[in-house]
């Protein structure tokens, strides 16, 4: 107990002098800032200057990332809103209305000799036409509701007719809703590029349909999809 108390005593005696020199230091640079104030106070309002500019270029800095930041997630929801309301219009489309949509689309696009098969037994070439720099292009279009997926079944049935029996140099599955996680798997390893329903919003809204192809196998939506 007397060894604690000795400590205790030593750590209150070292925090005083301690305090003394602080108190002493500070004392000293005062009385010197005085007396030298004629010749220092040029540098004295310049580093004070310096700082409070360097806070308010800091503070805007910041603001401006902010805002930045804001606009753009203000901007990202705008377009998702956009989207889908254009993608409420298509799902109220009939199998037949959406496979004509999709070659507008294609036409809109620079694409060239678009034809819409409209019938059955067309062997999954439901648009075909040329990209505009002459390529063969050949699309299956599934209107199917949102909650709904193309399952690997139907994106090999159209792997089996897309170039072997159409000549397909661009082949495109364009669906109103997403892919099994193995049906968009098959597709990016085939070359058929898998327009799921986020990718045919960005299509609705103004995306080529070029620009879109290297996007092949990527933000098929939020949901669980089955294997």
């Amino acid at each position: 107990m007397a060894v604690r108390r000795r400590r205790g005593a030593a750590l209150r005696r070292a925090k005083a002098r301690l305090r003394r020199t602080a108190w002493t230091g500070g004392a000293v640079a005062v009385l010197a800032l005085a007396l030298t104030w004629q010749t220092v106070w040029p540098y004295v309002v310049g580093v004070v200057l310096v700082g409070l500019l360097g806070g308010v270029g800091w503070w805007l800095w910041r603001t401006h990332l902010r805002t930045m930041a804001e606009h753009r997630a203000w901007r990202a929801e705008e377009e998702n809103a956009a989207r889908e309301r254009s993608m409420a219009e298509i799902d109220t489309m009939t199998w037949q209305r959406f496979e004509r949509y999709v070659a507008e689309l294609c036409r809109r696009d620079g694409c060239t000799h678009v034809i819409v098969s409209g019938k059955s037994g067309d062997l999954g070439a439901d648009v075909v036409g040329r990209m505009p720099d002459g390529r063969r292009l050949v699309i299956q279009c599934k209107h199917y509701a949102p909650h709904r997926t193309v399952p690997s079944g139907d994106m090999q049935k159209f792997l089996g007719t897309a170039k072997a029996e159409h000549g397909a140099d661009v082949a495109v599955f364009v669906a109103t809703c997403d892919f099994t996680r193995a049906a968009e798997r098959l597709a990016v390893k085939h070359e058929i590029l898998a327009m799921h329903r986020n990718l045919l919003g960005a299509w609705v809204r103004g995306a080529t349909l070029e620009s879109l192809i290297p996007l092949n196998g990527t933000g098929n939506g939020g949901r669980p999809r089955s294997r």
